[in-house]
């Protein structure tokens, strides 16, 4: 099996384990990128999509032009291609971070490339939070922060549970994305260490190792929101 593995898989072997160049290194570096940007984006895109839904017109905190605020930044950097955000805020990434490489550097595009994709999830799941339970809360005296986390986001959790995980599919899509202009990670392996020196194998595995991270988020998705709507 080993000899097996080592004739298919030579190029896989020789990158290693451990080390700057490393498996586990590459998949550490995926799993940082994903985890900070999931909550610093994840935060902003959450601020944004609660904006959108109490400055509606609808909203309880009608307001039209905060609304036309938060909507034409959440379009502006939806619009924008993340390839070409990367390039764009590089300077303010070397202000914030010290450098425009690397795998530090990579979380500032990639909240600013996830977050508006968030903040419209959340924006369609909190709009499906049934409009008596808010006018029921409003009507018992229920203050503006009672209403935004004690009925939206209380009301509205298994549904912010299903948009987030698809989020974070998302996202991991970004790192892998980012790891092939230098951020490091799974995408970086794939692109850097397999596709441009012709190394099929590893590109193969790198691609492997991305898809089972992805499943490994859809499966824990699937089982928190179905343990939220027994609730």
């Amino acid at each position: 099996m080993n000899q097996w593995f080592a004739h298919t898989f030579p190029n896989v072997i020789y990158q290693g384990w451990g080390g700057d160049t490393g498996w586990w290194t590459a998949i550490v570096q995926t799993l940082y990128m994903t985890f900070w940007s999931a909550i610093f984006g994840g935060l902003l895109g959450l601020i944004f999509g609660i904006g959108l839904i109490i400055t509606a017109p609808n909203g309880i905190a009608p307001s039209k032009t905060w609304f036309w605020i938060f909507d034409k930044i959440v379009s502006f950097f939806r619009a924008l291609p993340f390839i070409i955000l990367l390039a764009a805020i590089a300077p303010v990434t070397k202000i914030i971070v010290g450098t425009q490489i690397g795998t530090t550097a990579a979380l500032v595009p990639l909240s600013l490339g996830v977050f508006p994709f968030y903040a419209r999830q959340v924006q369609v799941a909190l709009s499906e939070v049934s409009g008596g339970i808010v006018e029921a809360a409003q009507s018992v005296g229920a203050s503006f922060w009672d209403i935004v986390f004690g009925v939206y986001l209380r009301e509205g959790r298994s549904e912010l549970v299903r948009v987030s995980t698809v989020t974070l599919i998302s996202l991991i899509g970004l790192t892998a994305m980012a790891g092939a202009i230098g951020a490091g990670g799974l995408g970086n392996m794939a692109i850097s260490y397999g596709y441009n020196r012709f190394a099929t194998d590893t590109t193969l595995v790198a691609t492997l190792l991305v898809l089972i991270l992805v499943l490994v988020v859809q499966v824990i998705g699937d089982i928190l929101v179905k343990r939220l709507n027994h609730k």
